[in-house]
């Protein structure tokens, strides 16, 4: 790794140098060293500035590891009803965000976009519900730019009229960046939807749907 140059001594003066020197090292302790071609990892805990990538890494294992930023986390919810406009078709969910930092809504508003390529946290719920007294039943999974992630499916169902429940799962991605997420549910009878229950003089309203994510590392 380099570092910045050290002021030399000029002529005699060392009480100058010496307080270019002081000026010198307040300026240079605090920043990170940059990583370069050369910079050698084989000496655990060293911390640097990856330029080029433009994050902190540590050397570990005789490989340099990001630092992961905290610029990577995303919560959104669907704060109306949901309805199906067939049975057995996919739809996607969109979510509005509360909170978000290197990931966000793209177009379509369905997609949540990765900025950064990492291992993310995805949890997510649904409040679904029938006006049926037949038995309803849900399907929802993720789709990673544009294909249905294999094995992800929860299914659940409901047995009778004003039927309401809660489903969740929580599951880690691993993301390139500029891939996005979608959050698709499809049910068996138009009679089912995802609920978004209004506020009650004793309790908040409950979205449709919310999905939380978090950036784990890189």
């Amino acid at each position: 790794m380099t570092a910045p140059l050290i002021p030399q001594p000029i002529g005699d003066d060392w009480k100058a140098w010496g307080g270019r020197l002081v000026r010198h090292l307040a300026r240079a302790m605090p920043r990170l060293q940059f990583k370069v071609a050369d910079s050698n990892p084989s000496e655990n805990g060293i911390i640097a500035w990856d330029d080029v990538n433009g994050y902190p890494v540590v050397s570990k294992g005789n490989e340099w590891r990001q630092i992961v930023l905290e610029d990577g986390h995303y919560a959104g919810a669907v704060a109306a009803d949901q309805t199906a406009a067939a049975a057995d078709t996919a739809y996607a969910l969109t979510y509005s965000s509360s909170i978000a930092e290197g990931v966000a809504n793209g177009t379509p508003a369905s997609r949540i976009v990765f900025e950064e390529a990492g291992e993310y946290m995805v949890a997510f719920s649904a409040q679904i519900a029938s006006t049926s007294s037949s038995t309803v039943t849900f399907w929802f999974w993720p789709r990673v730019n544009g294909v249905d992630v294999a094995g992800s499916t929860m299914k659940n169902a409901l047995h009778q009229n004003g039927s309401v429940l809660v489903v969740s799962r929580s599951a880690i991605f691993n993301f390139s960046a500029g891939d996005y997420l979608e959050a698709m549910w499809a049910v068996d009878s138009t009679s089912g939807y995802l609920n978004a229950s209004t506020a009650t003089a004793f309790a908040p309203a409950a979205p449709a749907s919310t999905i939380s994510i978090t950036r784990l590392h890189g």
